[in-house]
């Protein structure tokens, strides 16, 4: 039987995620239009109304999140916006800006999230804790709504700056991959997709970010903190 703080968290931890993933999309599918395809677009996703997206992706942005936190504690799912394949192979350097502007959105969220909790240790609300964890970023000085918003500033901090990090890896399909080719020409960055994007290689970038995320996330989250705080340590 899952307790009412547990229950109460959960409903934390989906509101950022899905927050997250909208922005995330929302801005891959704005950056596109800029660039000229109007896919997204046109299918209403340069919105922050998570509907669309979730109406896209119903099982990575309902199911699997919800049974991951079931199991896990945490949140899984993904979402995606669609494009015009076309368009990349004309634009191969639009398509690489379209594929930074999922990550940037969400270290916009990390800065956001900064922000609120230093408001809120200005403010006397929050206090940097003794430990961190993934949802304890910043601890509250008091019960209640205080508690509540130091939760979803810890969730929303980490959380961005995990799919951040994980999507600007440089393997297919990750954004990143589609990112790098912004440092060839357009021409190259063209063969580049079309050898990275066939069905093996995806999966094998897959496997290869699973693997290898877990040792270089940790740093990156140290760091970030580290960061937030300046003059306190955190290892």
């Amino acid at each position: 039987m899952i307790d009412q703080e547990t229950l109460a968290l959960g409903f934390l931890w989906y509101v950022a995620f899905l927050l997250s993933l909208t922005c995330h999309e929302a801005a891959h599918a704005l950056v596109a239009k800029w660039g000229g395809d109007l896919t997204a677009a046109q299918a209403g996703q340069v919105s922050l109304n998570p509907v669309p997206h979730m109406q896209r992706s119903p099982f990575g942005t309902i199911v699997v999140p919800l049974i991951s936190y079931a199991l896990q504690g945490w949140m899984l799912g993904w979402a995606s916006a669609p494009y015009d394949p076309f368009w990349q192979a004309r634009h191969p350097h639009r398509a690489a800006w379209m594929a930074l502007a999922g990550p940037a959105a969400n270290l916009l969220l990390v800065l956001g999230a900064a922000i609120a909790i230093h408001a809120g240790i200005w403010m006397g609300d929050f206090t940097p804790p003794q430990s961190i964890a993934f949802d304890r970023i910043i601890q509250a000085t008091s019960g209640g709504t205080a508690q509540a918003l130091a939760s979803f500033c810890s969730i929303l901090f980490s959380l961005n700056l995990l799919l951040m990090s994980f999507n600007l890896l440089p393997v297919p399909p990750l954004d990143g991959n589609t990112a790098i080719g912004l440092l060839m020409s357009e021409q190259a960055a063209l063969r580049f997709y079309d050898f990275s994007r066939q069905p093996g290689f995806m999966m094998i970038g897959l496997l290869i970010a699973w693997n290898v995320f877990g040792q270089i996330f940790h740093p990156i989250f140290l760091g970030a903190v580290n960061l937030l705080y300046p003059g306190l340590t955190y290892g």
